[in-house]
């Protein structure tokens, strides 16, 4: 089922009356199509590409061209979801003019209709920036997987007094900064249940307990096409993954016992004209 395109400024409205929004990643048209058909209100096109798509280990290497190529691809599928894009480590920490160029870029040349920055108190410059350039921005914090190697890891942020102050001060910051929605990962059900209700737009949660204005998963993940392990607030909704091997098996054993192609698979040799003369319409001269 196709939904109502789903616009920025239908977010108060959201996040006042519900229904909780809906977002998940994706990075090709396909899978663009399976997300509008299907009703879901946000895809986002994470820098996760890195790791879901590229099999690298973290996000880190993922470029602003490589992304601007897989927003672009997902626009080209995409049919009602609102089009969020990431913006990928060092194509906005360097400085805010280099931020604004990028994000630009993935407005401008990829078609994206809001952009999502890790980080907190430190872009609220930049969110403020763009802001200006009427480019709306949906802020991430709690576990910000760019800063894995700060961390020590993929780990839960927000379990003692410190990182719990510190990831409210960032909401503050960019919600003050004008953020059209917040981001959530990895933090105590409580934390994010505190933010969700200082917040007057949108949280979306992943990992981030049942009280937020909305839930994003990774596409992959969801439709279970992730081998496992997988983080615990993944839910498996499918089973992709053992469906599509299931295929692939039987087409090898198909064509390694010459049950594939079958005849209704196989095109014959074209048909000879026949050497008779065609008749000429009536009326016609000779």
């Amino acid at each position: 089922m196709a939904s109502q395109p789903m616009t920025i400024d239908q977010f108060p409205v959201r996040k006042k009356e519900g229904p909780p929004l809906t977002m998940v990643t994706a990075y090709d048209a396909p899978t663009a199509r399976l997300l509008s058909r299907a009703g879901i209100d946000i895809a986002l096109v994470g820098d996760s590409v890195g790791m879901v798509v590229q099999g690298l280990e973290n996000t880190l290497p993922v470029t602003i061209d490589e992304m601007i190529y897989h927003t672009r691809m997902v626009r080209n599928g995409l049919d009602g979801p609102l089009l969020v894009a990431d913006m990928p480590f060092l194509s906005y920490q360097i400085s805010e003019e280099e931020g604004h160029r990028n994000a630009g870029r993935l407005i401008k040349e990829a078609g994206a209709q809001a952009v999502k920055i890790e980080g907190g108190a430190e872009i609220a410059g930049l969110v403020r920036r763009l802001g200006l350039s009427m480019i709306p921005v949906i802020g991430h914090i709690g576990m910000k997987p760019m800063g894995v190697h700060q961390m020590g890891g993929f780990r839960v942020q927000g379990r003692n007094a410190a990182s719990r102050r510190q990831i409210l001060n960032d909401a503050e910051a960019l919600l003050e900064a004008g953020v059209c929605a917040l981001l959530l990962e990895a933090i105590p059900a409580s934390l994010g249940e505190e933010i969700t209700r200082l917040s007057p737009v949108p949280t979306i949660g992943i990992g981030a307990g049942p009280h937020t204005n909305g839930q994003v998963l990774v596409f992959h993940d969801l439709v279970g096409w992730t081998p496992a392990p997988l983080p615990r607030f993944v839910r498996g909704f499918g089973k992709a993954g053992s469906v599509m091997e299931d295929a692939l098996s039987q087409f090898r054993t198909a064509v390694q016992n010459r049950s594939f192609p079958a005849p209704e698979e196989t095109y014959g040799e074209e048909q000879k004209a026949s050497p008779r003369k065609t008749a000429k319409p009536k009326g016609k001269d000779e």
